[in-house]
């Protein structure tokens, strides 16, 4: 659906006009593109689509009116690193090289945006295309210093890359951090993607990755986000998959006020694979929304989606996922499913799986359950003398295993299971 432009775009430009322009690593195409789509279409609210529970435009008019952010923080970082990584730092949305772990692997490159090579240079914005997206276009017009990770052909990364996204601010504020990961043929790579909020306050993170795999190429992206009760995001993952290449994805929400997950993935190769999967476990009036695409262009590809959700409060969990089968995309097979539990009756779901195939020959499903804790095995593992509290929190240790067992990084399983005991009922 087509809106005019809303106060809050009007708002959000003004505020960040005296950036447009400084960054040189965007294309003068790509900023032109940029500003053309806000003055146009502006921010979505609750009358389009796509966005129909989850109305960013009202988040940003009601709760943030000063936009910048310093690049500084007095957060230990040293206590944010997981054990046995390289980590990688950037702070509101700012590449911090002095932070980032000095550590050489061969085959691994860091570029920040004002080193980049020409040909780095012609890959940004070509995954993510700034006129079709108010957030595209908000990170590509003023996104702040991020980096270029290049991980060379052949290669195999035996260390995990953690790259620690750190909001650290006194007043309400807007990030725009942005990444590029190529990984080039026949390469493999793991790389953790760690949104953290230091003093949980007030900041918008419209976080922005392209990531390229290349032929027989593959990469494994954890994503952990945990930005606490004053944070809102929204986190576009755009990403394309040439021949044989093998993209997984593990999403896990620990907290955060709102996030906004857009995940597309390009299918552009044959014998490619791509695997989402996303765990969020929410209360009080918290929103995650779950936007996935699969979009299999070519024949001979598989993609899997697994989505679970436990909601707890007066909080919302949204899941819209699209599998979408091209004309040419024959022999395609394509799963996806949104699981999920209501802890209140007042807890909220919104589950919309869609599938559009312009294809004869393909095997694709889609399914989505929702209910309560199971009340039969409540009373069997009551009737053995485990308490109700215990009971519950076994049931949803054993929900959400199918999700969290996809994670093979030791100290990102910790993490994920510590926080979620935390939270559990």
């Amino acid at each position: 659906m087509l809106a005019e432009k809303t106060n809050t775009a009007q708002q959000v430009m003004d505020s960040l006009s005296g950036f447009a322009g400084k960054v040189n690593f965007i294309s003068d195409a790509a900023l032109a593109d940029s500003l053309r789509y806000l003055e146009t279409y502006g921010i979505p609210t609750n009358k389009h689509e796509d966005y129909k529970y989850c109305n960013l435009d009202a988040v940003l008019k009601r709760e943030f009116k000063s936009l910048s952010a310093p690049a500084e923080t007095g957060a230990d970082i040293n206590a944010l690193r997981l054990e046995d990584t390289i980590t990688l730092v950037m702070v509101n949305g700012v590449f911090r090289e002095d932070l980032s772990d000095k550590t050489v692997l061969r085959g691994l490159h860091i570029s920040s945006f004002t080193n980049l090579s020409e040909k780095e240079k012609t890959l940004l914005t070509q995954q993510a295309n700034p006129k079709n997206d108010a957030f595209v276009a908000l990170n590509t017009a003023f996104s702040g210093q991020g980096f270029f990770m290049t991980v060379e052909r052949n290669t195999e990364l035996m260390i995990p890359v953690h790259i620690l996204y750190v909001s650290d601010s006194e007043n309400p504020a807007m990030t725009h951090a942005r990444n590029f990961i190529h990984v080039e043929d026949s390469a493999t790579a793991t790389v953790i993607e760690h949104f953290v909020n230091i003093k949980n306050c007030k900041v918008f993170s419209n976080f922005l990755s392209e990531k390229q795999i290349g032929n027989n190429a593959r990469l494994t992206v954890y994503t952990l986000q945990d930005e606490g009760t004053a944070g809102y995001s929204v986190n576009t993952n755009q990403v394309e998959l040439l021949r044989d290449a093998y993209y997984d994805n593990t999403t896990v929400t620990l907290s955060g006020q709102v996030v906004r997950n857009n995940h597309n993935v390009v299918l552009s190769g044959s014998n490619s694979q791509a695997h989402l999967y996303g765990l969020f476990k929410i209360n009080g009036n918290q929103l995650v929304d779950n936007h996935t695409l699969m979009d299999h262009k070519v024949p001979h590809c598989e993609s899997n989606e697994l989505y679970k959700g436990i909601i707890d409060g007066k909080s919302t969990g949204v899941f819209n996922g699209k599998i979408f089968v091209r004309k040419d995309a024959q022999k395609t097979n394509a799963y996806q499913s949104s699981k999920n539990i209501l802890l209140s009756d007042e807890a909220t779901i919104n589950t919309k799986p869609q599938l559009e195939i312009y294809a004869d020959d393909v095997k694709c499903s889609h399914g989505t359950s929702t209910g309560k804790i199971d009340e039969q095995a409540m009373f069997y593992l009551n009737a053995r003398g485990i308490g109700k509290e215990s009971a519950a929190r076994l049931l949803l240790q054993a929900f959400s295993g199918e999700v969290t067992d996809k994670l093979e990084v030791d100290s990102v399983k910790q993490l994920v299971e510590q926080r979620l005991n935390y939270l559990a009922v």
